[in-house]
């Protein structure tokens, strides 16, 4: 293998193992956002359920029609606000999961640039190998030919 084709591969190496390492950084970006938005659409649930024990036991003591109106309106606006966090997490994990799977996509990549230029360092190898061989048999051949003396000159 030339050293052009070495530097070429090797530049092709350093170029998908950088892709695959923004791809990483990406990913992780995506998880924490998936995160966040997991926590925030908890705190949104444990808030509504608290909300709603603590006016159903307020109810049982006393329930004015227009404290009961205050109550649905404020529980319609925290249900949309519910759904809407929903949306926003089912979001954020889809993306972070394309990521991840864009992670392994690059992986792969450089697991391919590698594994090639393996194959070509050992294809090289072989060659310098055979070439080595094929001049010790040449040198070998021309050394028995000048005969037991080695001189160059038969005996007579």
């Amino acid at each position: 293998m030339s050293r052009h084709d070495t530097r070429t591969l090797l530049l092709l190496l350093e170029r998908t193992q950088a892709e695959r390492d923004a791809a990483l950084a990406d990913a992780h970006r995506a998880q924490m956002a998936a995160g966040r938005q997991r926590a925030q659409a908890a705190q949104l649930q444990t808030y509504r359920v608290e909300y709603q024990q603590r006016w159903t036991t307020q109810f049982g003591r006393e329930g004015r029609p227009e404290i009961v109106q205050c109550y649905r309106s404020f529980m319609d606006r925290l249900d949309d606000a519910v759904r809407q966090q929903d949306v926003l997490l089912a979001q954020a994990e889809i993306a972070a999961e394309q990521a991840q799977a864009l992670v392994v996509s690059r992986e792969r990549r450089v697991g391919a640039v590698r594994k090639l230029i393996d194959r070509r360092l050992a294809e090289a190898q072989l060659l310098t190998t055979r070439r080595d061989q094929r001049a010790s048999d040449e040198l070998a051949q021309r050394h028995s030919q000048r005969g037991p003396l080695g001189s160059g000159q038969r005996v007579q």
